[in-house]
């Protein structure tokens, strides 16, 4: 397959042919790839959060808000235990990037590496100031729809973080921030529309479906978790084939989440427009 760079769907970028490997076995690999990638890592996430979604509603009577449940992102593993606390924090955010790994590896072999999605330093002004602008109108808008998702009911109290307050807590909120940003955004604009567009989608359906992925991941946030990560997804997709690059995206999803993370720490307490 060609290395060439091109914008995704236009013949050089996610929308490239299958060439040599053409023919209906190679889509069934393509699909049987897709399903492994998604298997140890964010496809596992969803179901994951599916079943959990199922558990809290079924443990909520039928008069009881969502909302009187909540769900904490960056827990302590190891309370009153700080220096091995800090390990197992190190150590989830080290292997939580087994996928993106493993997404470099399989375009890597197929001869278009991380340049076929956009991802690398050719123009770092540019993607920062991208990047930067969409997690201001996204990041702002995620925040009003989760604050209004859960005073109707429809959202469990997210709490960002429920580490101790020592040394480490902020540069291990900022890695786990960055660390989700890589993951999830290598694998559902990046890799995911480049397989799904391989494979025959049309670029609305495979845009449709990773959103729909990202989507499920989060509903272990309730149902308003899901509705904002599935437009965040589409508004993604739809970015990612006007640049060609997955690189803002990247910079847009670390910002929105270290600002999340870091921003309950030093708000939790202080305002009361925020659940905790």
């Amino acid at each position: 397959m060609s290395g060439t760079r091109g914008r995704p769907g236009d013949g050089t970028g996610v929308g490239t042919g299958l060439g040599g490997w053409g023919g209906t076995w190679t889509k069934r690999l393509l699909w049987f790839e897709v399903a492994a990638v998604l298997a140890v890592g964010l496809g596992r996430s969803a179901v994951y959060s599916v079943i959990s979604l199922i558990g809290t509603l079924t443990e909520v009577h039928s008069a009881t808000k969502l909302s009187t449940q909540s769900v904490a992102l960056n827990a302590s593993a190891a309370p009153g235990r700080p220096w091995l606390d800090l390990t197992w924090q190190a150590y989830g955010i080290a292997f939580g990037l087994a996928p993106a790994l493993l997404v470099a590896y399989l375009l890597t072999r197929e001869g278009v590496g991380l340049r076929v999605m956009g991802l690398d330093a050719s123009r770092p002004l540019r993607d920062l100031g991208y990047g930067a602008g969409v997690a201001a109108v996204i990041g702002g808008s995620g925040l009003a729809l989760y604050l209004s998702a859960h005073a109707a009911g429809l959202a469990v109290t997210v709490v960002p973080t429920t580490l101790p307050a020592i040394w480490w807590r902020i540069p291990v909120l900022v890695g786990s921030a960055w660390q989700n940003a890589i993951v999830e955004e290598v694998t559902w604009n990046g890799y995911l529309l480049r397989r799904f567009d391989q494979a025959g989608l049309r670029p609305q359906r495979s845009d449709a479906l990773s959103a729909l992925i990202r989507g499920c991941y989060h509903l272990y946030q309730g149902f308003g978790g899901f509705l904002g990560n599935l437009v965040m997804g589409l508004v993604f997709a739809k970015l990612y084939r006007r640049w060609g690059r997955v690189t803002p995206l990247l910079i847009a999803h670390g910002l929105i989440d270290t600002v999340t993370f870091v921003g309950y720490v030093i708000l939790a307490g202080h305002v009361s427009w925020l659940p905790t």
